[in-house]
């Protein structure tokens, strides 16, 4: 049960109910995912199976595509809808208003975390401090906002206007902190009324399985009906070189020793990991170039 399942989570479940149920379904214990998604939010949700866990590590740093509701009027403890929300007396934004602002959000910048948020410190998480009456000093994370569309605008209740947002932004990205942000640069307040992911890195949410159609698969087939939904190990990463070994070549690598392959390693970058392939191009590891050969950096073993 080696490859990857993307999901289409609902809103309502954590990441790790949907964990839970793979892992039920799947029959197997080891399973990872790409991201987490808050309990509020939907949309795409990779898991990664088996073997696969071993290369989550290579999509960390996938780019995020997100739909948002910001919701005007109100700040919230969370920054979204799940907090207590507090009316702010400021005037209601205008739709030109929102635009200029996000237009001017672009870029790279420094964003400050929720409080209620997963980030360690002292050992605690947070949101544990938030909860505790505490302020959690959090310091700011360099992320990208590479994109912010307004694509609906909803003022049928003028205090309490609301704005369907398109955001492209880097991994880490807070778009709960987004729309605070957005709240506090049109002399408002904002948080977050609803999220779903629509692509991270290159799984999409119109690819993914909802999860009554992994319950059907799982009924009919057992977890073979999960298996066929697999995508390989090494799905969305044909950014990294690969070379192509022979099973000897694969059984030194698997020893973690050099293996100067038949199929050379020349063009190959020395700074980025390489794809090591078996003859019928399934990944077998992770490794790097060190001048002529390969150092075997991981070994999918089965």
């Amino acid at each position: 049960m080696d490859g990857i399942l993307v999901v289409a989570k609902p809103a309502g479940p954590t990441s790790h109910d949907v964990v839970a149920l793979v892992r039920r379904l799947a029959g197997t214990r080891r399973i990872g995912h790409g991201g987490t998604l808050d309990p509020f939010a939907s949309g795409v949700l990779p898991l990664f199976l088996g073997t696969a866990t071993r290369l989550v590590e290579y999509h960390l740093g996938d780019e995020k595509a997100y739909r948002a509701t910001v919701s005007f009027g109100a700040t919230s403890t969370t920054d979204d809808l799940d907090g207590e929300l507090t009316p702010v007396a400021a005037a209601a934004p205008s739709r030109g208003q929102v635009t200029s602002a996000l237009a001017a959000m672009l870029g790279p910048q420094l964003q400050r975390p929720p409080a209620y948020s997963a980030i360690q410190i002292g050992g605690r998480r947070a949101y544990r401090l938030a909860r505790d009456g505490e302020a959690p000093d959090l310091p700011p994370r360099r992320v990208e906002l590479r994109s912010l569309d307004l694509v609906e605008w909803d003022d049928s209740d003028p205090e309490r206007p609301i704005a369907i947002v398109d955001v492209v932004c880097s991994a880490g990205t807070y778009v709960r902190a987004l729309a605070r942000d957005l709240g506090e640069a049109v002399g408002s307040g904002a948080y977050l009324g609803a999220l779903s992911r629509a692509r991270s890195g290159p799984f999409a949410v119109t690819a993914a399985h909802g999860l009554d159609a992994l319950r059907a698969a799982a009924a009919e087939h057992g977890p073979d009906g999960i298996r066929a939904l697999l995508l390989p190990a090494d799905f969305g990463l044909d950014r990294l070189p690969a070379v192509k070994l022979t099973p000897t070549e694969i059984a030194d690598a698997s020893q973690g020793r050099f293996v100067r392959p038949a199929a050379g390693v020349a063009g190959a970058p020395e700074d980025m990991p390489l794809r090591l392939l078996d003859q019928a191009g399934t990944i077998v590891g992770i490794g790097r170039r060190d001048g002529r050969r390969i150092a075997p950096t991981k070994i999918l073993q089965r």
